[in-house]
């Protein structure tokens, strides 16, 4: 008689095959890491004002640094054939048909590229880029640059242009938070519409203290950052919805604590992954779309923050308040 050399797990069969080995995930953040977000709001809330209060401080007295899109102007990139100074550029420059004339390097530009920026008047009659090109023949002579881009906006078309990019942000703004409010319930839209009022007077007040250009990519990354905004709301307030009606008997508050923690680590990976992209663009991507980049970043990240502690709180108190007055 044969010895057995094994023995079977209990239940199983002869011959069956062993169940496959379940993958592992990394877990960035834990399942409910059990943060109180509540508690930490009116702290967080009163951050956010100070900051924002200082941001429009220095909107209101430093002003935007407008581009030409708004202000009317030119602007030329110009390349020469070797390292030239930018003060002979700004001495060449001094010129009295041009007015308002600002020269900055080009970044990698190796000293050798430069953007000019010039206003011009609704009443002359000559181009400013013709003035220019001129201006810079005679002080470096004929073949020793060329230029590389050019664009004109008149002083009328950048008046028509700020309006409009004003009440393209204003009403996306309060569609979103007319969407939100439809697609919820009033308070949720109202903490949407504050929101997203909050993340674009902070965006703003940031690319004023930096001294960013603001133009009209500028305008169309406050824009991006009303949507991606609404993103990271809408997935808070469905998991809120879904909390209220499994466990009815539990407060609120808790519950907006326990969704905001099941939903953090989602969060993060998803505003992670954008804020990466976003920096390589501002790092790697050139005069150009400098400003473009540095408010998209500036957007997307005070965008998280405010789903968790500006937005969801407005709702917690809004539907505090509410439950009050039915009791009533």
């Amino acid at each position: 008689m044969k010895a057995r050399t094994g023995s079977a797990a209990p239940g199983a069969r002869r011959g069956a095959a062993a169940p496959p080995p379940q993958p592992k995930f990394f877990a960035l953040i834990p399942p409910n890491p059990g943060i109180d977000f509540v508690r930490l709001a009116p702290r967080m809330a009163l951050l956010s004002t100070l900051i924002i209060v200082v941001g429009l401080v220095s909107v209101w007295t430093r002003g935007l640094n407008y581009g030409i899109d708004f202000t009317g102007g030119t602007v030329i990139e110009v390349r020469f054939a070797g390292p030239t100074s930018i003060a002979d550029v700004r001495s060449a420059l001094d010129h009295p048909e041009l007015r308002s004339v600002s020269v900055q390097d080009v970044v990698g530009g190796r000293g050798n590229e430069f953007q000019v920026r010039a206003q011009q008047r609704e009443d002359e009659a000559s181009s400013v880029a013709d003035v220019i090109k001129t201006a810079l023949k005679e002080r470096f002579g004929e073949g020793t640059f060329d230029i590389l881009r050019v664009e004109t906006v008149g002083p009328k078309v950048g008046r028509d242009l700020w309006r409009n990019a004003t009440f393209a942000v204003i009403a996306a703004t309060v569609m979103m938070g007319i969407y939100i409010a439809i697609r919820f319930d009033l308070p949720v839209g109202v903490g949407a519409a504050a929101k997203l009022l909050h993340d674009v007077l902070f965006t703003l007040g940031a690319i004023s203290l930096a001294g960013m250009e603001f133009d009209l990519s500028t305008v169309a990354a406050l824009l991006t950052v009303v949507g991606f905004s609404v993103n990271d709301n809408v997935i808070i307030s469905d998991r809120i919805r879904e909390s209220r009606k499994k466990n009815r008997r539990e407060s609120l508050a808790t519950l907006v604590n326990l969704s905001i923690n099941e939903t953090l680590s989602r969060t993060v990976i998803n505003s992670g992954t954008v804020v990466l992209t976003t920096t390589a663009l501002f790092v790697l991507g050139g005069p150009v779309i400098h400003s473009f980049a540095f408010a998209l970043l500036v957007g997307f990240l005070i965008g998280t923050y405010s789903s968790i502690f500006v937005s969801t709180p407005i709702v917690l108190a809004l539907e505090e308040r509410r439950t009050k007055t039915t009791r009533r």
